[in-house]
């Protein structure tokens, strides 16, 4: 058996490819660690992903979004599909001790050689929760994986993110979380494909019912309508059915040419996305270690020089981008 330090990227990839779970692991920590290798080892996997389907599922804490995605899982490998989930959330990680509640049903699975189970935290992430992400799905996909469950706690930019790589998108509500249901009416929160109200006993669950349901009549446009599924996760109440919707909209973007669309866009949005976060960062660090950027900055805030000047001269130090568009309105 190889040992923890005998992986070279050629075994890794085989490994995966081969859906070895210790190479599956290690190769998922080192994405998670941003090491070199994971950059090499995801370049050399990246041509046979694109078969996996990703489903995100989001919504506020508690609303026992585990437990919902264990019961999707019990009911997908019972259709003796294969099944990779990543757990983003920020904070509390498996790894430091958030096998509570919820997260314990989760581990019924972990036994189950078809089903493999990742939580990420954002401790460590040099490149950001996105990116980590991201490639851990990438490594899930080209390990042969039929099915992708992607969790997250829908509160920040980084899981919005996280989310943005899905193909269908699962919002799970309880009744009572009218925070959410709130942020659906302001439009802050991008419509999902399939909601689920958890908790279906709950007095109030028919009354979020209706609430969700005109909110989404408001979107004349969506050809899609999101379809709304009581369910109660813990008892297995309506999880076929969810399922069944999650495969409709499976169906109708496969069907209509939109899940090739919605695969390049988000792969796009992402690439940008991560671009992003590593240029702040770049941008962070060269000013943090130089002086002549940092007198820039404090001249701002002294109100002797305008954002916009320092921003030109930064960018212009920093990236070499020169004084274009001078006269274009920041965005």
């Amino acid at each position: 058996m190889a040992g923890r330090r005998e992986w070279t990227r050629e075994s890794l990839a085989a490994g995966v490819r081969e859906g070895d779970r210790r190479a599956l692991a290690r190769a998922i920590t080192l994405v998670e660690n941003s090491e070199p290798l994971a950059y090499d080892l995801v370049a050399e996997l990246y041509p046979d992903t694109g078969r996996a389907y990703a489903v995100g599922v989001t919504g506020p804490p508690g609303v026992g979004k585990s437990s919902l995605i264990s019961a999707l899982v019990r009911h997908v490998r019972a259709e003796d599909r294969t099944v990779g989930v990543i757990s983003v959330d920020p904070s509390s990680p498996f790894s430091q001790g958030a096998l509570l509640g919820d997260r314990i049903r989760l581990a019924d699975h972990f036994l189950d050689p078809g089903v493999f189970i990742r939580s990420m935290g954002t401790r460590g992430h040099l490149g950001g929760l996105a990116e980590a992400a991201l490639q851990a799905l990438l490594v899930l996909d080209a390990s042969g994986k039929e099915l992708v469950f992607l969790e997250t706690v829908g509160a920040g930019q980084s899981e919005v993110e996280v989310i943005g790589i899905a193909d269908t998108v699962v919002l799970a509500l309880m009744p009572g979380s009218g925070d959410s249901v709130q942020a659906l009416k302001a439009g802050i929160m991008e419509i999902p494909d399939v909601i689920a109200i958890n908790k279906m006993d709950h007095p109030a669950a028919k009354t979020m019912l209706n609430e969700v349901r005109s909110i989404l009549s408001l979107d004349h446009e969506r050809e899609w309508k999101p379809p709304i599924v009581l369910t109660d996760a813990v008892r297995g109440e309506n999880v076929p059915e969810l399922w069944a919707k999650i495969v409709e909209h499976r169906t109708y973007l496969e069907r209509s040419g939109r899940l090739e669309e919605r695969r390049r866009k988000n792969l796009a949005g992402e690439v940008f996305a991560v671009a992003s976060a590593r240029a702040k960062q770049h941008l962070e660090h060269a000013v943090a270690d130089d002086p002549e950027l940092r007198r820039l900055l404090d001249e701002v805030q002294r109100r002797e020089l305008d954002p916009l000047t320092a921003v030109r001269e930064i960018l212009d130090k920093v990236f070499h981008i020169g004084h274009q568009g001078n006269g274009s309105r920041p965005s």
